[in-house]
């Protein structure tokens, strides 16, 4: 079984690398393909209350860990919060609604998920349940450097992560070190998009095809390898066993400096570019309690 490396984020926590998320799966996929997952080595679940299959997840999770899979300790759950839960007083309720959802104690990451509404007042519910013990840590999901720079100002505890698009083209260098910056510390990103939306003029790039024909590796596992070295986590989807596999089978690719500075040198432009004002979905209150 594949050993999966971690980073060790700003609060000393260690961090898995790479995982496996469950975004746009219904309850079936999950309940089917995670197990799997499990199976193969994966320990990072990435999942929201907008995928709604927390409940899926927590089963499988659950179930594994009753069957002696794996134990609760080796694994790392993130979830994410969405607007409508920002409001301290209902933050302080989807917390806890968030881990009956999922059956458990406790979740090793959460995240707010979009940056909208009253982010900086939830903040404050987020500190608590870490306090509390049923969050580990707590970090961000989208959001631009002025918005976080919003939570810097009112937090005790500092973001961990922020989940951004983050590719060979689109490497979030600039977002990287306004982060660092301003947080005095390093703030991981997680990689959404992380193999480019699936774009083959992508892996088609001249940087990213020279290191597959040097290494024997694939365009896709090029990228991946790319991202360790750029410290990203990431979470490549696949419904498919054995695309699982070869994306394990990643973290043995090396990649030399020159090949890294090759990749990091592709024209950059993101697929997609987060509105600065809410998407009307983001303000609709979705009811939580239908998840399957």
């Amino acid at each position: 079984m594949t050993t999966i490396p971690s980073f060790t984020m700003n609060n000393g926590i260690d961090i898995p690398a790479l995982g496996y998320g469950v975004f746009q799966m219904t309850s079936d996929q999950v309940l089917e393909h995670l197990p799997q997952a499990l199976e193969l080595g994966y320990r990072h679940i990435d999942t929201a209350n907008a995928y709604f299959n927390e409940v899926a997840v927590g089963e499988v999770v659950r179930d594994a860990i009753a069957t002696g899979t794996v134990k609760r300790e080796d694994l790392f759950i993130t979830t994410k919060l969405f607007p409508q839960s920002y409001p301290y007083a209902q933050a302080v309720k989807d917390i806890d609604a968030t881990l009956e959802r999922l059956g458990l104690d406790y979740v090793d990451l959460l995240l707010f998920h979009q940056p909208y509404g009253e982010y900086t007042s939830g903040w404050k519910a987020m500190e608590e349940a870490v306090a509390a013990g049923k969050v580990r840590s707590i970090g961000l999901s989208n959001f631009p450097i002025a918005k976080f720079q919003e939570i810097l100002d009112v937090a005790d505890i500092k973001p961990v992560v922020n989940q951004v698009e983050a590719h060979p083209r689109w490497n979030q260098h600039e977002l990287k070190a306004q982060m660092d910056q301003a947080a005095d510390t390093e703030v991981l990103v997680e990689a959404w998009y992380p193999l480019g939306h699936g774009d083959k003029t992508l892996l088609e790039e001249p940087a990213i095809t020279a290191a597959a024909q040097r290494t024997g590796a694939t365009a896709a596992q090029v990228i991946l390898a790319w991202h360790l070295a750029e410290k990203n986590i990431t979470f490549p989807k696949t419904l498919n066993p054995a695309h699982m596999a070869d994306n394990l089978a990643a973290l043995d690719v090396k990649l030399t400096e020159a090949e890294i500075a090759a990749i990091n040198e592709i024209p950059q432009a993101p697929y997609y570019v987060v509105p600065d004002e809410p998407p009307t979905f983001t303000t609709t209150v979705m009811d939580y309690s239908q998840q399957a």
